[in-house]
């Protein structure tokens, strides 16, 4: 049986328990137990290659003790078991010496439930995974990983407004631009389900693993953080599926509760690779963590100043940012002066409508600099739609081919990119012009004629001769109405006269 098969038969016996109550609950549910599915056959690896390897996992908890076996227990006998036995066993995981698995254990579980009601329906769930997942049979792991990337964009579908799956083309094209080497510490504080991490694993793979060794540094160099409970499990699952023998580098924490200067320069990193939330706020206090200047409630923006702050002098960043944070005037001013200031922001990708699909309409911008010097040229590009296609769908998704063109067009930064050249869909902005625009970064392409502008003076001044056109037409409207329903009252009385006359006589 086919994997997505067997996950679609999973969800259909949950909707038949009452404890699990909508999609993300569902995923909850099918989420920490296939991360101890994973788990276990991760450890039957571990236990083949290391004679000495210990589990974390107390015996009686080892998915291999209680879930394995088809016949094993069921009904109020199982419910009981993961109630009162297998949750708080797994909270109160501690670290063995160097080894942290148990605590990665232990933080995946902090926060996860067990909403399922009835042991009969749990059994049959069970069983489903262990028939039809088995993490290492190398001819499913490629096939686990597209189910795995199918239960993300799932779960983003039932998210909250702000957490969109970034799509596998945007991420693969970002990490290939920053280009982080075996050894540069890569960082992403706002990971979510960790595909801008499982993207760096895969290129530095790709480019630069080749030993034992070089492997063991590619695993020390990756980290991120994630607030929310439910998407920390998908990440450390989602590492776990990609080699990272112990994921604790990827933290359950709020990177913007922690104050701006408590970050130290040992805690910087030479890469930064986000799609921070945008369009939510923050709780109350949290902006009181950054200076006076840069304080708002605003999640992107706050991540912003952060990633400008974490990068070491020569670090790089590739973030996905709206088009309101380029346009948008007072806080957002001030960063993005303090941005080309500190940094080379030296490319910005426009991206189309519709590349976030069916999550959000929102337009969205690709922005790449470099911490240590300031900005002296911004270059654009704007990203056009394939030939035929109108418009991004969750059935026709953004192809990681379609970034031929800007990587070919793209050069070398440490030549100052003398190789760009201005086309029908790039063109330069001196810092001269973004100054004199008060640092409004949403630039039009000249190439393209009228475009959507979101300058504030302009929109203004549209409003104004629209509604001026408008009043225009509803004058024409009523007086056409008032002439057409003139003419009907004149003929009607035209009408009525003979009537009236024969009546009289």
């Amino acid at each position: 049986m086919a994997i997505s098969t067997t996950i679609k038969s999973i969800q259909d016996i949950m909707r038949k328990d009452v404890g699990v109550d909508g999609d993300a609950q569902r995923i909850g549910q099918l989420v920490w137990m296939l991360f101890l599915k994973i788990f276990d056959d991760r450890e039957q690896e571990w236990e083949m290659f290391d004679d000495a390897y210990r589990s974390p996992i107390p015996e009686p908890l080892r998915w291999r003790n209680w879930a394995a076996d088809p016949e094993g227990m069921t009904g109020d006998e199982l419910k009981e078991f993961v109630d009162t036995m297998l949750f708080p066993g797994l909270q109160q995981l501690q670290a063995r010496g160097d080894d942290y698995r148990g605590v990665v254990i232990r933080n995946v579980f902090e926060d996860a439930y067990n909403y399922m009601k009835s042991g009969q329906l749990m059994r049959q769930v069970i069983n489903k995974l262990q028939d039809g997942v088995n993490f290492n049979k190398a001819s499913e792991r490629h096939e686990l990983g597209d189910m795995y990337e199918q239960i993300l964009k799932d779960l983003q579908s039932a998210g909250n407004a702000g957490e969109f799956y970034t799509p596998r083309a945007v991420t693969r094209f970002m990490v290939d631009r920053v280009g982080p080497k075996l050894d540069e510490s890569v960082m992403d504080p706002a990971c979510g389900t960790g595909g801008f991490l499982t993207c760096t694993i895969d290129h530095k793979r790709k480019h630069y693993v080749t030993t034992p060794e070089d492997e063991q540094t590619l695993q020390r160099t990756i980290h991120g953080v994630e607030k929310k409970p439910l998407p920390h499990l998908l990440a450390t699952t989602n590492l776990i599926l990609h080699g990272i023998e112990v994921p604790d580098q990827v933290k359950h924490d709020n990177t913007l509760a922690r104050p701006l200067i408590s970050w130290g320069l040992r805690e910087r990193v030479d890469v930064i690779v986000a799609n921070p939330p945008f369009g939510g706020m923050e709780e109350d206090g949290i902006e009181t963590n950054f200076p006076q200047a840069f304080r708002t409630r605003e999640t992107a923006d706050l991540f912003m100043t952060l990633f400008i702050h974490l990068l070491k002098d020569g670090g790089r960043a590739a973030v996905v940012l709206p088009d309101g944070f380029l346009f948008g005037e007072g806080m957002k001013t001030r960063l993005k002066e303090k941005l080309l200031s500190e940094c080379n922001l030296h490319t910005i990708v426009r991206l189309p409508n519709g590349v976030f699909n069916p999550y959000t309409g929102i337009k969205t911008n690709l922005l790449f600099f470099t911490k240590g010097r300031p900005t002296e040229v911004v270059w654009y590009y704007e990203h056009p739609y394939p030939e035929g296609v109108k418009n991004y769908s969750k059935t026709r998704p953004m192809k990681v081919e379609e970034f031929q063109a800007e990587i070919d067009w793209w050069g070398d930064e440490s030549d100052g990119f003398v190789a760009r050249e201005e086309t029908h869909q790039a063109w330069r902005v001196p810092i001269e012009e973004i100054k004199a625009r008060h640092y409004n970064l949403d630039i039009k392409n000249p190439w393209q004629g009228e475009q959507v502008s979101h300058d504030p003076d302009e929109l203004l001044a549209q409003y104004a001769q629209q509604q001026a056109e408008i009043q225009e037409l509803c004058d024409q409207l009523k007086q056409i109405l008032g002439d057409a329903l003139g003419h009907s009252v004149q003929d009607l009385t035209t009408q009525e006269a003979p009537h009236k006359e024969e009546e009289q006589a």
